[in-house]
């Protein structure tokens, strides 16, 4: 992302994961910021006091589906429902754009993203009753079709 708002956000981003994972995430903020533009991708960016405190993005998966990528709050600024925000405005955007269903993974020790997805209507692609193995958490959501006037 090239966006100067985005980089404070994206850098606790690599830390947090850089923390939970134990290894390095600069990879985190070297996705080509193409890939979140318009028309087969969006982003969102939730900002307060001039700063950024919220964001995420999405990117096309394959003809009919977005993929959710980077959602992410501010340590400074949790527990106050903004990812969800977040989400429900990057679906909202999906649809416009003619998607009709949303994929996305989260990683086995995010367990807060694991419980968002969760309470926001998304379908898990594994047995939420087992541990998680150390790979990726894949998600689903099928979105409404907007209705035609």
């Amino acid at each position: 992302m090239s966006d100067p708002l985005v980089e404070p956000l994206l850098e606790d981003l690599v830390r947090e994961y850089t923390g939970r994972y134990g290894r390095l995430h600069e990879d985190l903020k070297t996705y080509p910021a193409d890939r979140f533009a318009p028309p087969d991708g969006a982003f969102v960016l939730l900002v307060e006091n001039d700063a950024a405190i919220a964001g995420g993005a999405f990117q096309r998966y394959s003809g009919d589906t977005a993929e959710l990528k980077r959602i992410w709050t501010h340590s400074a600024h949790r527990r106050r429902g903004l990812a969800a925000v977040v989400v429900a405005e990057l679906e909202r955007e999906a649809v416009k754009r003619g998607y009709t269903r949303i994929f996305l993974t989260t990683g086995p020790r995010q367990p807060e993203a694991r419980d968002l997805y969760l309470a926001t209507g998304y379908h898990p692609l594994f047995d939420v009753d087992s541990p998680p193995a150390e790979k990726p958490l894949p998600f689903h959501k099928l979105l409404p079709v907007p209705s035609v006037p």
